[in-house]
């Protein structure tokens, strides 16, 4: 049977303080509680009170998806706004120390904290989450093993995160620096079938090492309990309409690999160590930089290889209804990824604050508000 390839898009905002435009956490729990009276479990508290998490329900197609991420983006605005405080999308905050941010009080983030003391403590980044609905075990695996060669891509397109306490790193996407400190991170190697991935999760429960899968951070994993492919490796972008696109590519992706995987067609499958080699290229440089091509065995602009999986991808799309979210992967082509706007500002003002202003208000693009005062 084939798959419903349901959308689910998970986003973690910022919560800014408009005077000193740093990270501000000791009201959050008042606004996580606000948030779910107004949107009940769409809104989650994570392990940094600063750190506001909204996750749509599970949607049919792309437009239902679009529509719930620009209505949840609009509540959180709302939200921040009556509670003193301004909503910010972008993988890091440009200078906020992670030393100064307070745990969210609960058992779960306190047993993490407790277990990798520093490495959790310092992990405060900004991410987006989207789940595609496969309810066959076996093609989830199989699935998850051929579109891992697509994530240093489709990070290429995310990456939001130049700075980092203060300083320019270099890197457009330094929040997966911040996170690979993690155990179980990164690119997944390829497991033969469902079964030899269920051996892998239950020998890490067995030796103490986690005690459910939902603690294996993977850059794409099967989500333990929702039976979805969920892809972790982007950033969160500053614009919901980046947001959409970037999750509208994921589906097809995923619908493209799953048509070849039900003709017994499939796709070559690469090592993690040589993924990874992309990966590295994709977080330093975006969509600016070169990636390699492993079938042809030469590298290559980022940007020609994200028109090849544009193509490679666009049987797919009129049948998925999402020709136009898709569409405006061309608009993040030519306007430049998030850490390129953000950098461009920096070097216009060589101030930061200037820089979280402006992820502000491309935090609001498009949602149909009026522009900060």
């Amino acid at each position: 049977m084939r798959p419903s390839f349901t959308l689910g898009i998970e986003e973690e905002f910022q919560t800014i303080d408009p005077i000193t435009r740093d990270l501000r956490s000791h009201i959050n729990a008042e606004i996580i509680a606000k948030g779910k009276l107004r949107l009940q479990e769409r809104v989650k508290p994570e392990m940094h009170q600063s750190v506001v998490e909204v996750g749509t329900g599970i949607c049919k197609n792309i437009k239902e998806a679009k529509e719930e991420v620009f209505e949840l983006r609009r509540n959180m605005v709302h939200l921040a706004h009556e509670n003193g405080l301004r909503l910010a999308a972008a993988g890091t905050h440009p200078f906020a120390d992670w030393q100064s941010q307070g745990i969210f009080d609960d058992q779960r983030y306190h047993a993490i904290v407790e277990d990798m003391q520093q490495v959790a403590r310092a992990n405060l980044i900004f991410g987006l989450h989207v789940h595609i609905g496969i309810e066959d075990k076996e093609a989830t695996i199989h699935l998850m093993n051929a579109a891992r060669y697509f994530l240093p891509h489709i990070l290429s397109l995310s990456v939001n995160s130049p700075f980092w306490m203060g300083r320019n790193t270099g890197l457009m996407s330094y929040r997966c620096k911040v996170f690979d400190k993690f155990p179980r991170t990164n690119i997944p190697d390829y497991f033969q079938s469902y079964g030899e991935y269920e051996s892998f999760v239950n020998l890490l429960i067995k030796t103490n090492c986690i005690d459910n899968a939902k603690k294996i951070w993977w850059d794409i994993r099967p989500h333990p309990f929702f039976g979805t492919l969920e892809f972790r490796i982007c950033d969160i972008p500053m614009r919901a309409e980046e947001t959409v696109a970037l999750a509208a590519l994921m589906q097809a992706v995923i619908v493209k690999l799953y048509n070849l995987y039900s003709s017994n067609m499939g796709f070559r499958l690469y090592r993690r160590a040589l993924i990874m080699e992309n990966k590295w290229r994709a977080s330093r440089y975006g969509i600016r930089g070169k990636l390699i091509d492993f079938g042809r065995q030469t590298e290559l602009p980022a940007v020609d290889l994200i028109y090849e999986l544009l193509q490679f991808v666009d049987d797919v799309v009129d049948e998925l209804q999402s020709r136009e979210e898709i569409n405006y992967v061309h608009k993040i082509l030519e306007m430049g990824t998030g850490a390129e706007r953000q950098l461009r500002v920096w070097e216009q003002t060589q101030d930061l604050k200037a820089v979280v202003d402006y992820i502000i208000e491309e935090t609001r693009v498009g949602l149909g508000m009026p522009a900060e005062a």
